[in-house]
């Protein structure tokens, strides 16, 4: 077995190439960063976007030609009060960091989805009816923000920015059963951090204060599955796996079931509720992200973690082996003017995804990592050796 020894605090710290998915890892920094990542196994950068303004929250890279699309977060005095980071300029990038598309929505938060009719999925924050608001049960009493309380829609726009599609949360969500964290402030009901585009064409989205993953029928609104409540707690970014089942980050913040806070990775049978498949560390407080974070399913079967707070993208087996791992060597401040959060210098990246080398957006491009010389010297494979 060909593995590279743990001898590094940044960059790649450990690749066994026998049992990896080959591919292109991406990633975005957090904060006061203004830049995204496209980097190969040996930790190697093909590519970087330079960004018009700091990334707000998700961005990935669109399959079919490889162009960026991300949310840039846009300070206004206007915006709600409101962790989510909202209020952004919406831009689609190429390789060559050309803009070849944008959408400003100050309500926007956290992701968005390129639909395969070649519209855009936007979430987006709105306040629920205050005759509604009241009848939500949860939350610390009067923690409202300024006496709203927010809630979310997914909207649907075409390439010109034109709505085509609406879905208010606070339409088909039970004011008595999808109830906030007691822990949380009343300010948000639902706190949305996913999109996506099922093969059906309905929507899976996930809700972090009511500890909900729900799937949403297209054509008529309806909630047509919803899981979560009690089992998982402040969940992130769940997939829909090839099986059927669905993948998902549970955070483990306000576990109601532990002394200690910790996180998890789950797969879940939609059809019987069952979880099939876990992984958590060893202790299990060793992994962790409270908040942010994502999975995802290789072709492999491995999978490929993000655990944001710590900067920590791996690769894990089907059975839990590490097999690959990177340690984000850019930091900055984790300072929110929004909100006032202060986090101290560090390395937060939202979501990581692997991309095949075959894909198709790759098929003209110069992947050539000694186009980036200087980058790689500083951030690459050899720059953290001790």
């Amino acid at each position: 077995m060909g593995g590279i020894a743990r001898r590094k605090l940044h960059s790649v710290t450990f690749h066994n190439p026998d049992k990896t998915y080959k591919g292109y890892t991406f990633f975005a920094p957090f904060w006061e960063q203004s830049r995204a990542y496209l980097i190969d196994m040996e930790g190697r950068f093909i590519n970087y976007w330079q960004l018009p303004g700091r990334v707000s929250e998700i961005a990935f890279l669109l399959e079919e030609n490889a162009h960026l699309l991300y949310p840039a977060k846009e300070i206004r005095q206007d915006c709600p009060c409101f962790p989510g980071f909202c209020g952004s300029t919406l831009y689609e990038m190429d390789w060559d960091n050309n803009i070849v598309w944008q959408h400003q929505d100050k309500f926007q938060h956290h992701t968005t989805q390129r639909l395969r009719n070649g519209n855009t999925m936007l979430l987006r924050i709105v306040e629920t009816p205050p005759e509604i608001a009241k009848k939500v049960k949860g939350g610390q009493p009067d923690s409202y923000d300024k006496g709203h309380m927010w809630t979310c829609e997914l909207r649907e726009i075409n390439p010109d920015g034109q709505t085509v599609w609406q879905w208010f949360a606070y339409e088909h969500l039970d004011p008595e059963v999808d109830c906030i964290c007691p822990l949380e402030h009343r300010a948000e009901w639902t706190h949305g951090n996913t999109i996506e585009e099922l093969d059906n064409g309905d929507i899976l989205t996930c809700f972090r204060y009511t500890s909900q993953t729900v799937i949403i029928d297209k054509k008529t609104g309806n909630i047509k599955w919803k899981w979560g409540k009690g089992v998982v707690f402040h969940p992130h970014s769940p997939v829909m796996l090839e099986n059927g089942n669905i993948l998902l980050f549970d955070n483990g913040v306000h576990r109601e079931d532990s002394y200690i806070e910790y996180s998890r990775l789950i797969e879940v049978n939609p059809k019987t509720y069952e979880i099939e498949w876990e992984y958590t560390g060893s202790p299990l407080n060793e992994f962790y992200s409270s908040v942010c974070a994502n999975a995802q399913r290789l072709p492999n079967g491995n999978t490929l973690v993000c655990e944001s707070t710590k900067g920590r993208i791996f690769e894990i087996t089907y059975e839990g082996e590490l097999v690959w791992e990177y340690m984000v060597p850019f930091y900055a401040p984790g300072l929110s003017k929004e909100t006032g959060f202060i986090l101290g210098r560090n390395n937060y990246v939202h979501r990581a995804y692997r991309y095949n080398p075959n894909m198709e957006g790759f098929k003209d491009k110069d992947m050539d990592p000694n186009r980036f010389q200087a980058l790689n010297d500083l951030y690459g494979p050899d720059a953290f050796d001790y």
